[in-house]
């Protein structure tokens, strides 16, 4: 029996199989506004197969977007545009996630089709917050370092877009704390150099990565999973590294999190990255192992073969796929075959269905 496409059970929720959608950025919302693309994006990958499907990163701020073109959630009307792709989602028989974020420094950039540089407030833009004035590269804005009051306002933002999530339709969320937004920017010391209590030892650069964890556990019900995704190192010399990683799952382990989605990078520009077949996986299987929470593993996993033996070999739990499902969001009923597992088709397509 296949591994990939036996049930997994985290609190309240079944996924139907361990091949879960990673988030993905579309750049398509107007005024942070879901609209017919995003219906149609994570509709299919419902339709195709996947147990969990996960939204792009959706703002909790207006300047925590990407792009001024990112999903947003800092609104009701936010919320409600997106109500009807959870409802989808969930008549096709899988799980719908919402991964929620700031991107920091790395906000207020055009779409990569527009350009992706830095927006000035001008050009539609606006001006960045991170944990310290230090800008992403020499073509970013410098961003404005977060006081007191900005810090307990990230917190607040995040606890709302919580509760709005759960009342859009939600039954999984995902806190993005990796690949050079907030939350990442302030566990690196790269990017940190505060000398306050948000800065320094380990202890105090996760203070506010734990603080948003903690504010959204406590409005996210008991019965539904909370996620977070982290880089699990800078690939950078100095920067956050797998044993500072390993010590950051534990912690999130205590506050309530019940999977940590183990990608890397992001944080500077000049990183380099052995980039490879599963060249993440380790970081999942390592966290699984040391900080005995369940794991989810990403990043250049395009076979079933491959996302089959991830799981069996319990090096991590789920595999979260990106590109592969934008080139095939049937990629599931496909691997299912592949691997000889029976898995139920959408009835209004079992007659294509291959023996």
């Amino acid at each position: 029996m296949s591994v990939l496409f036996s049930p997994l059970e985290l609190r309240g929720i079944r996924f139907r199989n361990r091949i879960f959608v990673s988030p993905m950025c579309q750049y398509s919302a107007i005024d942070g506004m879901a609209q017919p693309w995003h219906l149609v994006h994570l509709g299919s990958r419902a339709v195709g197969g996947a147990g969990l499907i996960l939204t792009e990163a959706v703002a909790v701020t207006p300047e925590g977007r990407i792009s001024p073109d990112d999903l947003g959630i800092w609104s009701d009307e936010q919320a409600q545009a997106l109500s009807p792709i959870t409802a989808f989602i969930r008549e096709q028989g899988a799980v719908p996630g919402i991964q929620l974020a700031h991107a920091g420094r790395k906000a207020s950039g055009a779409a990569p089709w527009k350009g992706g540089t830095a927006l000035s407030p001008a050009q539609g833009g606006w001006t960045p917050l991170a944990p310290s004035p230090l800008p992403f590269d020499d073509r970013s804005a410098v961003p404005r370092e977060m006081t007191a009051s900005d810090l307990e306002g990230v917190v607040a933002a995040f606890r709302a877009a919580a509760q709005r999530a759960l009342a859009a339709g939600f039954e999984v969320a995902e806190l993005h704390m990796a690949h050079g937004y907030l939350m990442h920017e302030f566990l690196s010391p790269l990017s940190n150099q505060r000398t306050d209590a948000y800065g320094g030892s380990l202890e105090n650069r996760a203070r506010l990565p734990l603080a948003v964890v903690r504010a959204v556990r406590r409005e996210w019900p008991e019965r539904l999973p909370l996620m977070v995704r982290i880089s699990a190192t800078d690939w950078a010399e100095g920067g956050w590294c797998l044993e500072e990683s390993l010590a950051f799952a534990r912690w999130l382990k205590e506050a309530g999190v019940d999977l940590v989605d183990c990608s890397s990078g992001g944080l500077v520009p000049h990183a380099r990255i052995p980039a490879g077949p599963g060249y993440q996986v380790p970081f999942a299987a390592a966290i699984r192992r040391e900080a005995h929470i369940l794991t989810g593993a990403v990043g250049l996993i395009t076979e079933a073969v491959q996302a089959e033996q991830i799981v069996a070999t319990e090096q991590a739990d789920a595999v979260l796929l990106a590109r592969e499902l934008l080139r095939d969001p049937y990629w599931p009923l496909a691997a299912a075959r592949k691997l000889g597992a029976q898995v139920e088709w959408p009835k209004q397509y079992e007659r294509a269905r291959l023996p």
